[in-house]
């Protein structure tokens, strides 16, 4: 089997290839953009997908003590988000919560908890 070298996920950034013609692309290119075309989908469709979106109306279970998350950063590479654990939930005057406080290798953050993403667990299913 011929093995080509393809660059790791964590290398520098390349220039965006997403709206090139793939026919006017050589091998490395192709696999750039397709590379670049699945973080895009990934980050728009997948994590969206963790964060769940419930009417205001409805209750649902709240986040959890010591529930395992992923810190959404627009500034970073999804492949750089930190991930850490809820230690401190801050409910707001109405009683729901609205910001926690979560501990990562680097130390202890406070996030609002639309930039927080639950990450499904054994438990969930």
């Amino acid at each position: 089997m011929l093995t080509r070298n393809v660059p790791p996920l964590t290398s520098l950034p390349s220039p965006p290839l997403r709206d090139e013609n793939p026919n006017r692309l050589n091998h490395y290119r192709r696999l750039e953009q397709l590379r670049q075309h699945f973080w895009a989908r990934w980050t728009a469709e997948y994590i969206s997908e963790l964060q769940h979106r419930y009417k205001w109306r409805t209750r649902h279970t709240d986040l959890q003590l010591d529930e395992l998350v992923l810190i959404k950063d627009d500034g970073l590479p999804p492949l750089h988000w930190r991930m850490g654990r809820v230690s401190k939930i801050y409910p707001g005057p109405d009683g729901i919560p609205r910001v926690a406080d979560i501990t990562t290798a680097r130390g202890t953050i406070r996030r609002a908890l639309n930039r927080i993403c639950p990450l499904p667990s054994s438990q969930d299913s």
